[in-house]
């Protein structure tokens, strides 16, 4: 689906104008739900001005009001009449505001912390920024380190929640990548579980029979409570008898 020109002063707009859901908003302005509910609490998107997408021609009265009384439709970008070219995605690091640069050390420090499985160029592209200031900020040798504070870089605004997600996805799946490659080098097979016949317990060993003979010797052996007493009388009795 075409997204709006401004997806995220569409999304301010949006939010502060329209009773729409969260995931309504965050799906036609191509946005993560989390980015949408900081923005409607105040901590993402600071500072940009909500742009009207009815008086640009991308939505409609009828259309918002469709979706405001279904939760589950979705917003549908009305047809332009004028063509406009696809965008090409720009490649190499992001451009970063001057107004937003001096918050990189703190998106660093943040992504350092939670995500250590992204490389210094993943980072890099996330927030504009580059490897020798990523390493300072590792080491500490950065010269503002005793101020940095870690801060997500989505409610700094230097990257989208959605672009995060990607880039944690890529290096998740190279490490898992990366496991294997060494196990199969190591020799292993790669797998973690123990076969099954390591992990289960043997069968308990059958009970052996009791012969014939040994059951008959038993029961011969088998003393009554009678039995018993009166052998202890008659030993009574002899007693008193050598007295």
């Amino acid at each position: 689906m075409a997204q709006p020109l401004m997806p995220k002063a569409t999304a301010v707009w949006l939010v502060e104008n329209t009773s729409l859901t969260f995931e309504q908003v965050a799906d036609f302005c191509g946005l993560h739900v989390l980015e949408v509910k900081g923005i409607a609490d105040g901590d993402v998107a600071q500072g940009i001005k909500g742009m009207d997408p009815v008086a640009s021609g991308q939505l409609t009265r009828a259309e918002i009001e469709r979706c405001q009384n279904d939760s589950d439709a979705r917003l549908q970008v009305s047809e332009s009449k004028y063509k406009l070219p696809p965008i090409a995605p720009r490649k190499g690091p992001r451009y970063t505001p001057v107004s937003r640069r001096q918050d990189r050390p703190d998106a660093i420090a943040w992504l350092l912390r939670n995500h250590p499985e992204l490389t210094d160029a993943q980072i890099s592209k996330l927030v504009g920024t580059t490897k020798p200031t990523i390493q300072s900020v590792r080491d500490r040798s950065h010269w503002n380190s005793a101020n940095i504070k870690p801060v997500d870089p989505v409610t700094l605004g230097l990257c989208t929640q959605i672009e995060l997600d990607d880039a944690v996805q890529k290096a998740a799946r190279k490490a898992e990548r990366e496991r294997k490659k060494a196990a199969k080098a190591a020799g292993g097979t790669g797998e973690t579980l123990l076969p099954a016949s390591e992990t289960t317990a043997p069968e308990p060993a059958p009970e052996p029979e009791i012969a014939a003979d040994e059951e008959e010797d038993r029961e011969k052996k088998s003393y009554d409570a009678d039995s018993v007493f009166a052998k202890l009388k008659d030993v009574k009795i002899e007693d008193e008898s050598e007295d």
